[in-house]
C-alpha cells in the first residue's frame, strides 16, 4: 500500500464523518451566493434570476433615499451594542466566576442567560408592560411616585434610544457572558495563588491574569460583531417598538427600512440590493477590524 493510499484511508472516517456538515454548508452558504444577481436585476418569477432583466444599480436607488437616516442609526445603535455588552459580559462574568457557592453560580449564569433564550415577541410585550399609556408600569406606578405626568411612550422618538439599548442588553449580554465564564473558568489557577502571594489586589489580578487570558475570546466575538454591524435585530427594532410611525426617525433601521418597502413595494431586487449593501460592508468592516487587531496582537487575529 502507497503512502497516498494508507493516508486516505486513514482519515477518510473523519472525511465521512465531515461530509454532511460541508455538504450543508456549501449548499446553505454558497449556492445561494449566485443570487446576489437579482440585486441587479428587475426580477421576475416568470423569467427567474438569470433570466430577468438587468437594471444595473437602480435597485440601490430606493436604499439611498434615506443611506444617511438608516446608516446612521444601524451602525450608532450597534456600536453601542457592542461596546456595552462585552464590557457588561466581562463584568458579570468575573463576578459570576467569583462566587463560592456552586448552587448561586448555577443560578446567576441561568439567571443572565434566560432573556438571550427569550423570543423577542415575549421581550416585546414584557416591555410594553412597562411603557404602556394605559396601564404601564411606568406610567401608573414609577412616574406618579416621583411626581411626573404620565408619557405616552410610543409615541415620544427621543426616549426609544436609551430604551432599545436597555433592552438589547438585558437580552444580549447573557450569550457573551457564558463564554467569558467559559474562558475564566480555563484560567490556571496558580496563576491567582502566586499573585495573591505578591500581595496583587483583586484590580490587579483582573487587570493582568483575567483580562489578558480572555482577551482572544473578546477580540473574536468583537470581530464576528462588527461582521454583523450592518444587520440590526429586526425583532427589537419592529416588534418591540411596535412598528409605531411616530418613533422611525430614531428607530428606522436598514432591516426594517427594507420590510417596509417590501410591504409598500414589493421589489425583491431592492430587497437583494440591501443584502449586498450590507455584505459588502460587513465584510470591509471585517477585514479592516482584523488588520488593526493584527497590527497591535497577530496571534489573536483571525486570519
Amino acid at each position: 500500500m502507497t503512502a497516498k493510499k494508507y493516508q486516505i484511508k486513514k482519515w477518510f472516517p473523519l472525511f465521512l464523518m465531515m461530509a454532511p456538515g460541508l455538504i450543508y454548508l456549501f449548499i446553505n452558504n454558497y449556492v445561494p451566493m449566485a443570487g446576489l444577481v437579482v440585486a441587479f436585476k428587475n426580477f421576475n418569477v416568470v423569467d427567474g434570476i438569470f433570466g430577468s432583466p438587468w437594471v444595473g444599480f437602480k435597485n440601490f436607488e430606493y436604499l439611498l433615499k434615506d443611506a444617511f437616516a438608516i446608516t446612521r442609526n444601524t451602525l450608532l445603535y450597534n456600536m453601542v451594542f457592542i461596546t456595552l455588552n462585552t464590557v457588561l459580559g466581562i463584568i458579570f462574568a468575573i463576578f459570576i466566576c467569583d462566587v463560592r457557592n456552586k448552587k448561586l453560580k448555577t443560578v446567576y449564569q441561568s439567571a443572565i442567560l434566560l432573556p438571550f433564550l427569550m423570543s423577542i415577541v415575549i421581550v416585546s410585550y414584557i416591555t410594553f408592560a412597562f411603557f404602556s399609556a394605559d396601564n404601564g408600569l411606568m406610567n401608573n406606578t414609577i412616574l406618579p411616585a416621583l411626581g411626573k405626568e404620565p408619557v405616552a411612550w410610543y409615541q415620544e422618538p427621543k426616549y426609544w434610544p436609551v430604551i432599545l439599548v436597555i433592552v438589547n442588553c438585558w437580552k444580549g449580554v447573557g450569550y457573551g457572558c457564558l463564554i467569558y465564564i467559559s474562558s475564566i473558568t480555563g484560567i490556571d489557577p496558580a496563576f491567582y495563588e502566586a499573585a495573591e502571594l505578591d500581595g496583587a489586589s483583586k484590580w490587579e489580578q483582573i487587570k493582568y491574569i483575567t483580562l489578558p487570558s480572555i482577551a482572544p475570546s473578546i477580540i473574536t466575538l468583537t470581530l464576528l460583531n462588527i461582521g454583523r454591524i450592518f444587520y440590526a435585530d429586526f425583532g427589537l427594532f419592529y416588534q418591540v417598538t411596535q412598528n409605531s410611525g411616530q418613533l422611525y426617525s430614531t428607530t428606522n433601521v436598514i432591516d426594517t427600512y427594507v420590510y417596509r418597502g417590501l410591504l409598500q413595494v414589493g421589489n425583491i431586487g431592492m430587497a437583494s440590493a440591501a443584502g449586498f449593501y450590507q455584505s459588502v460592508i460587513g465584510f470591509i468592516l471585517v477585514l479592516t477590524a482584523n488588520m488593526a487587531v493584527r497590527r497591535f496582537s497577530k496571534e489573536n487575529a483571525l486570519f
